[in-house]
Formats: structure tokens, C-alpha cells, sequence
């Protein structure tokens, strides 16, 4: 394996393990513990036969065989005590593996100039589970290859120096062995999961592209495309499979030699009395029970699923790592102002804009509510001011700087901007209120608690560090993610139609809370009540804007006076 394989996976792994050293400590005692049955295996039986059953002691030799089982159960229990910790491990690093390769795709799906795809999606899926299942398994495995080989060798070495000198040359050929085969086999590895992949690209272009295709009459070229990527990857996996081959050495050098050079030198061993008949069928255990089982292990799991992870995760840690032209601005908003200055956005080219020219100045710290006929681009006018979306023309400054000039970690810690849709996900009640600011007291969580109306909702559940509840009202589901919201530091939070699932009265308590709060409060209103409790009403209409309060939006504006009469029929309207 390369330096730079080394190297990247090492340093992607190193803060997960480091993270988690209670874990690692408890994978280490266990480990140590579930070595003593190999450990004492050839002792144990040696001893049952030359002072037991040999020596006309049967009752002896029983207890001794017993004792072996004692060590076999104590070993049994330490496997079993160990896989909790190992779970923690593995879905640990299969989260930071997730995260960083998400990230990236995301950076580069905002940034770069690759289109994901379905393809690309189930590639990546694939591969990270790849990584976790690999993992487990190594990580199970590797404990028993480490622990089962040294126990092997040093109960070969209590029993007699001279079996060790035997064994030990073995295992360490089998070791050479193993490496300069691990070599060729990460190169045939990596060549097939570059055809699997180049087949899955070539294979989503087609489907994708299939009308086009039969349009074309260009179905016998993309067939002919798609044959050779099938048997390049036929070619690779049989080239694969050969190299594989050699493993079958490994196992016969290391395992089985020894056993063969022991069991023909016995009778000369047993008739000079070298050793005993005891010492030489508890040397045949230690081989047989240790060392044997181990090497196979060895070359079965870690030699084809350890080459597959760290090629797999090398593969990975590669497209997390590729370079994404990031904006170059780094600037920090100097302030909480809002303002558009002859903005114009369109969804596409060719369409229609939804603004043109558009000028808009919120205040720091004002309640603005958006209103306006479903379809006119209330949600739009929010994505925009939010930073979100880019206009066509025009800038939208936040504190004096455009938005695409500032600094993207403070943009978002500055700005938050609420959907429809309510994001609450597995986890403890907790984790999802703090999730924008973690660092969150119980005391704040209890004045969000209240402020949002959620109490009976945490009481039901159990309390901050209990599992948020499956089966959640749309209501329920709102207000914990505007709770989430309340709790960050953002200076500027949008509502878009945010509280639609709730109540009147809830909504109420929800806006005046935000209002309340420090900070500016830009609502996209629904209901008619949200628009006056703002201090600014914004009525967006196909002519334009139109803004003031509620009573001079009722008398001047005719627009806003049938808007007010839908949502509201059998109000009276001056």
C-alpha cells in the first residue's frame, strides 16, 4: 500500500478513533481477554495427557480439559462484549465517512460544474456501506488474527523453544508473502471498481438519454458503448479472481508447513525425548487451534476485505478531497440591514421574470409581513433575500455587502429562513432543538419550550434526552423545528408560511415570540391576522410592490383589500 493511501485513509480515521478511546479500550480489553483460550490451549491439553490420562491419572486430565472449556466460554463471552464497542467504532466512522462525502458532493453540486446524478448518488451509497460492513468485519477479524497468531507462537515457545523456531520462519515467509500479493491484488481491485464505475456512468446516460437515443436511431452505438464497459468489467473481475488465486500459498506456507514438518518429525522427537507425546499433540493444537485458523482469517478477510476497504476508502476520501472552485469572498456582513437595489430574477433564461428592477430596504430589527395573491412569488422574494438563490441582475446586500460576497458559515449563522416543511429527524429531543446552537442550557431550552408552546410535547416525550417521538402532529413537527430556529443566533429570521400547520392562536404566540426576540422578523403571511401584527406590511403584485400597514394597505390599495376580503369573507371592508 502507498504512502499516500496510507497517509489520507490515517488521516481521515485517526478523529473518529480519538473521538471514541473508551471504546477503543474497551475493544482492547476484551480482545486480550478473548486470547487466553488460544493462549492456554496446547498447556492445557499437553498437561491433561502427560499428567492425567498418560501418567494413570484420568480424573486430573478431565479437570484439565474442563479448564480448557472454562478458557473457551471466558473467550466466547469477551467476542461478545466486544462487539458494542466495535459498533460504536464503525458507525462512527461510517457517519464522519458520510458527512465528508455528502459535504463535498454538495460543495460541488452548489459550486462546481458536475451535474449529480442517479448514478454518482448510488455509487457513493454503495461504497460508503461497503466501508462500514468491511470495517466491522475487520475490525472483528483482525483482533482474532493479531491474538490467535502471538498466542499461537508464544504457547509453541512455553511448550518448547524448538517449536517456535519452527513455526515462526514460516509465518513470517507467509507475512512476505502476503504483502507482495496484496500489491497485485490492489491493482486488479482498483482497475475492477473503475470499470464498475465507468459501467454505472455509461449505463445512467443511456436510461437517462433513452428517448433521445431511439430518436437518434443511435441505440446500436450506445449498446456497443454499454458491451464494452460490461466486458471490461468481466475482464477485471476474472483478472481479479486469478490474483486471488495465490492466496491459497499463504495458507499452505505459514499453516500448514509447520504442521507437516511437526507431524513427520514427531516419532524422532517423541523417541529421543525431545518432547513428549503431551507437548507434541499441544503443539498440534496451538497449529491446528491457533495459528492455522488465523492465517486463514488473515488471508480470507483481511487480504480480500481489508484490500477492498482501503481501496474502496481511498477511492472516497479522493472524491471528498477533489478541488470545488469555492467563492473567493470572505467578507463579513457589517451589519443586520437588508437591501435590494434593481433586482430582476427569473426561473430560466428564457422565462418570465418574477421581479424586474425591484428595490427593497428592511431595516434591522423590523417586522415585515409578506402578503400577496398564491403563485406571485412571496416564497421566491424570501429565497432571495435569504441568499439562496442568485438574481439575474442587481445585488442584494445584507449590512452594506452583497451577498455573494460574505463569507458563507457567517451568511448562514446570520440568516435563517423557515419552510413549509418541518425537518425533524431521529434523535434525542435535544439534539434536535440545539441543533443550530449546541452549546444551549437546559434554561434556554425551557424559555423556547415555552415561548413555542411545546411543553406538553417534551413531557410527553420524556424530557430534552429522550427519543423525539415517532408520531408527530405536522403541527408538532413545526413548532419543534421554529424552536430550533429560536434557540440559534440568527439576526434575521424568515417565516414562509412557516406556521401553517398551526393553530391560530399558536401561530400567534409563535410570531409574537419571533417579534420579541431580538433580531428582524420577515413573515410570508397566510392568514390575515399574521399581516397585522406586522409593523410593515409588503404587498407583492404583478404591477409591483406596494407597502404600509394594515390600515393604509385597506383604504389604498385595492389589491390588498381583496386579498383581505378572501382571507377573510365575512369580514366588513372599508
Amino acid at each position: 500500500m502507498s504512502d499516500t493511501v496510507i497517509r489520507s485513509i490515517r488521516q481521515f480515521a485517526r478523529p473518529v478513533f480519538a473521538a471514541h478511546r473508551r471504546a477503543v479500550a474497551g475493544l482492547a480489553a476484551w480482545s486480550l481477554l478473548e486470547m487466553v483460550p488460544a493462549l492456554v490451549s496446547g498447556r492445557l491439553v499437553a498437561a491433561a495427557l502427560d499428567r492425567g490420562f498418560l501418567a494413570g491419572a484420568p480424573g486430573t486430565g478431565v479437570l484439565l480439559l474442563l479448564a480448557y472449556g472454562v478458557a473457551m466460554l471466558a473467550g466466547t463471552l469477551a467476542v461478545r462484549q466486544a462487539m458494542p464497542h466495535t459498533a460504536v467504532l464503525v458507525e462512527s466512522l461510517r457517519d464522519a465517512l458520510v458527512r465528508m462525502v455528502v459535504g463535498a458532493s454538495l460543495r460541488r453540486a452548489v459550486y462546481g460544474d458536475e451535474v449529480a446524478d442517479a448514478a454518482t448518488v448510488s455509487r457513493i451509497t454503495r461504497q460508503a456501506e461497503t466501508v462500514r460492513q468491511t470495517t466491522a468485519g475487520l475490525l472483528m477479524t483482525v483482533r482474532g488474527v493479531v491474538f490467535g497468531v502471538i498466542a499461537a507462537v508464544a504457547g509453541l515457545f512455553s511448550l518448547d523453544p524448538l517449536l517456535a523456531l519452527v513455526a515462526a520462519p514460516a509465518v513470517l515467509a507467509a507475512a512476505a508473502l502476503l504483502i507482495l500479493l496484496s500489491r497485485l491484488l490492489r491493482r486488479r481491485y482498483r482497475r475492477l471498481l473503475q470499470t464498475q464505475e465507468a459501467l454505472a456512468e455509461e449505463a445512467a446516460a443511456c436510461l437517462s438519454g433513452v428517448r433521445d437515443v431511439v430518436t437518434c436511431g443511435a441505440w446500436r452505438t450506445a449498446g456497443a458503448g454499454l458491451r464494452r464497459r460490461v466486458d471490461d468489467e468481466a475482464e477485471a473481475t476474472v483478472s481479479s479472481a486469478r490474483a486471488g488465486t495465490g492466496r491459497i500459498g499463504v495458507i499452505a506456507l505459514g499453516g500448514r508447513l509447520p504442521f507437516v514438518v511437526i507431524l513427520l518429525a514427531s516419532p524422532w522427537l517423541v523417541s529421543r525425548q525431545i518432547l513428549t507425546p503431551g507437548t507434541l499433540v499441544g503443539a498440534l493444537t496451538y497449529l491446528l487451534n491457533g495459528l492455522d485458523p488465523a492465517l486463514r482469517a488473515l488471508v480470507q478477510t483481511i487480504g480480500n476485505r481489508g484490500l477492498e476497504l482501503t481501496v474502496t476508502l481511498h477511492r472516497l476520501i479522493d472524491h471528498a478531497a477533489a478541488a470545488v472552485s469555492l467563492p473567493s469572498g470572505r467578507k463579513r456582513p457589517g451589519g443586520a440591514e437588508i437591501a435590494l437595489r434593481g433586482l430582476t430574477f427569473a426561473y430560466g433564461e428564457h422565462a418570465k421574470p418574477v421581479f424586474s428592477g425591484l428595490d427593497l430596504r428592511i431595516a434591522d430589527g423590523e417586522h415585515l409581513a409578506v402578503v400577496g395573491p398564491s403563485g406571485i412569488g412571496k416564497s421566491t422574494l424570501a429565497l432571495l433575500i435569504g441568499g439562496v438563490v442568485p438574481p439575474r441582475s442587481g445585488t442584494v446586500t445584507l449590512g452594506g455587502v452583497p451577498v455573494g460576497e460574505l463569507d458563507e458559515p457567517a451568511l448562514r449563522s446570520m440568516v435563517a429562513l423557515v419552510p413549509q416543511e418541518s425537518y425533524v429527524f431521529a434523535g434525542a429531543l435535544r439534539e434536535n432543538l440545539a441543533y443550530l446552537r449546541p452549546s444551549v442550557t437546559d434554561a434556554e431550552l425551557d424559555e423556547a419550550v415555552a415561548a413555542m408552546g411545546l411543553s406538553d410535547t417534551v413531557r410527553r416525550a420524556g424530557g430534552y434526552d429522550a427519543e423525539t417521538p415517532a408520531a408527530l402532529s405536522q403541527g408538532e413537527r413545526q413548532l419543534i423545528t421554529l424552536a430550533r430556529v429560536y434557540l440559534s443566533e440568527a439576526r434575521i429570521v424568515l417565516l414562509d408560511e412557516a406556521t401553517c400547520h398551526l393553530d391560530p392562536v399558536s401561530e400567534a404566540r409563535v410570531e409574537e415570540a419571533f417579534a420579541a426576540r431580538p433580531g428582524t422578523l420577515i413573515v410570508v403571511a397566510h392568514r390575515i391576522s399574521s399581516a397585522m401584527r406586522a409593523r410593515r406590511i409588503l404587498l407583492v403584485e404583478e404591477s409591483g410592490l406596494a407597502e404600509g400597514t394594515h390600515d393604509v394597505l385597506v383604504h389604498r390599495s385595492p389589491g390588498y383589500a381583496e386579498l383581505v376580503g378572501h382571507w377573510a369573507p365575512a369580514a366588513r371592508v372599508p
